[in-house]
């Protein structure tokens, strides 16, 4: 029996503007050349590495890196540690740098905006393409937490310099920042935190009120997609997580019901698409 189901795409949905930047300058490469290097996923969206992997993009690894001589190398959105440019001149690489802007801007302020002495502490994801590349900037001394009970049995002086990691809640930084001065630290807060993707928490927010469902899609590596995920599940409970159409389920719609789609800043639009025609064809 076919539902009557009336299916919008959130239109502020889809790639941020670095992740935009990043596959743009890659394709241009691919479609002169016929294939490019990457460095580690150009986007935590395996349904878009896959479409740019057809098209000749090469994802390689750090170590991988070293092995490779005069060629061309991406760098994506996420940005590098200093490590990186060096491998790069001593194995002369050309490097097609698409750090994000933003990452850019945080990354030149842990470098040179403390004095000598001062301890780094960086809100973000151990293990995260960009908080690799942050601490890079620090030699690799800065203090990386993901929650601030990881710091209940760390020795910290009493002075230091807060940072975070682009794409991480804002209230959830000044929230941490206050605890911290709670606790007798004197505490410097940089936020560098991306409003594109910060913004997107209210707006997502209130885009999952107006619907009886919302098929949330996303990469399941993408940190910003669960985060993003649970903003929809709080005030829509009625929240399906999916990574591809194929995930999809019929039964779980009824009939007349009104079904929102959106997605993380590293989801591309095709996809969200191809869901919306999946659905409407039940």
């Amino acid at each position: 029996m076919s539902k009557n189901l009336q299916v919008t795409i959130d239109k502020d949905s889809g790639f941020c503007f670095g992740v935009v930047y990043a596959i743009d300058m890659a394709e241009e490469i691919l479609d002169r050349d016929g294939y490019l290097y990457c460095l580690g996923d150009i986007v935590h969206n395996d349904e878009e590495v896959a479409r740019l992997k057809a098209k000749g993009l090469r994802i390689i690894s750090h170590e991988e890196l070293h092995d490779l001589k005069d060629e061309k190398v991406l760098i994506r959105a996420h940005g590098e540690a200093p490590e990186t440019y060096r491998t790069a001149l001593e194995n002369s690489i050309t490097l097609i740098d698409a750090s994000c802007p933003v990452v850019l801007k945080l990354q030149n302020r842990i470098k040179t905006s403390h004095d000598e002495n001062e301890k780094i502490l960086i809100f973000g994801k151990h293990g995260h393409a960009e908080v690799v590349g942050l601490q890079g900037q620090t030699n690799n001394e800065a203090l990386v937490f993901q929650d601030l009970q990881e710091l209940d049995g760390a020795d910290l002086p009493a002075k230091f310099t807060l940072y975070s990691q682009t794409t991480k809640s804002v209230d959830r930084f000044y929230a941490i920042k206050e605890e911290l001065i709670n606790r007798g630290y004197e505490v410097k807060a940089n936020d560098t935190i991306c409003r594109q993707v910060s913004n997107r928490y209210e707006d997502l927010g209130l885009f999952a009120q107006q619907y009886d469902k919302i098929i949330f899609v996303s990469g399941k590596k993408s940190s910003n997609g669960k985060v993003l995920f649970e903003v929809c599940k709080q005030v829509n409970p009625n929240t399906y997580f999916i990574s591809d159409p194929a995930e999809l389920e019929s039964d779980i719609f009824s009939n007349n019901e009104t079904i929102g789609i959106c997605g993380a800043t590293s989801t591309p639009m095709w996809l969200m698409k191809k869901v919306k025609e999946t659905i409407e064809s039940y």
